[in-house]
């Protein structure tokens, strides 16, 4: 019988990850953020979120997978989740860009935001992506005016509007959905104006120097919640 050796090993093991975890650098953080193994949206949605019926497309363009929308029940409560996608395996993290939505998703998020309004529903926003699509084709659909007109309609919205990061928050793509009265990180996530991979090439012309700009950048959920 090797239930007590077993329960001794499992004790210290569970002891050891708890004593890593607590003093993790700014860039093991990002690291940890990016996970291949870390849940999703849709992990969290079929964990926490009953009778939930997706909304698609923006009715200007095309239905961006990289941005989900629809409305559910969190603990009783009815309310519009919007949200990134990076996809569990390699073809839907494909599909959906990695979680990096083009203009359309920005656009397909706020007219859904403005439908919940109309019905008087909260709004909760789950940030989780790099930024938004670098791409040309997002350039050409006007990807910066889509993240500033949302930036601009959410601060007015007449519903509550709680975002949460759970896993990454990166640059405008983060921004798009993330104006809220309330904002809450995982404690393993980072929020950050830029990465830190293109923090290191402006301001050293190297990536790889990029543990240096993830320090530097504060982007913890420890550091921003010590800056207030």
């Amino acid at each position: 019988d090797r239930s007590e050796e077993i329960r001794k090993l499992r004790t210290a093991w569970e002891n050891v990850t708890r004593r890593t975890y607590e003093k993790l650098t700014a860039w093991e953080t990002v690291l940890v953020a990016r996970h291949p193994r870390r849940p999703v949206l849709q992990d969290y949605l079929d964990g926490c979120v009953k009778d939930f019926c997706e909304l698609h497309g923006d009715r200007c363009f095309g239905d961006d997978k990289a941005m989900i929308t629809g409305f559910g029940r969190i603990g009783g409560i009815k309310a519009l989740i919007v949200g990134h996608d990076k996809g569990r395996d390699t073809k839907e993290k494909i599909e959906r860009h990695f979680g990096c939505a083009h203009p359309e998703g920005y656009r397909k998020a706020l007219l859904k935001m403005k439908l919940a309004e109309k019905f008087k529903l909260p709004v909760v926003c789950i940030i989780d992506t790099q930024g938004a699509f670098p791409g040309d084709r997002a350039e050409e659909r006007g990807i910066a005016q889509a993240i500033a007109v949302n930036l601009m309609e959410m601060s007015r919205l007449r519903v509550p509007i709680c975002c949460l990061v759970i896993g990454e928050g990166g640059s405008g793509g983060a921004l798009g959905i993330g104006v809220g009265d309330r904002l809450a990180m995982f404690e393993h996530a980072y929020y950050s104006v830029i990465t830190p991979e293109g923090c290191a090439a402006i301001l050293w012309k190297s990536a790889e120097r990029a543990s240096e700009a993830a320090q530097a950048l504060r982007l913890t959920s420890r550091d921003l919640k010590k800056m207030n």
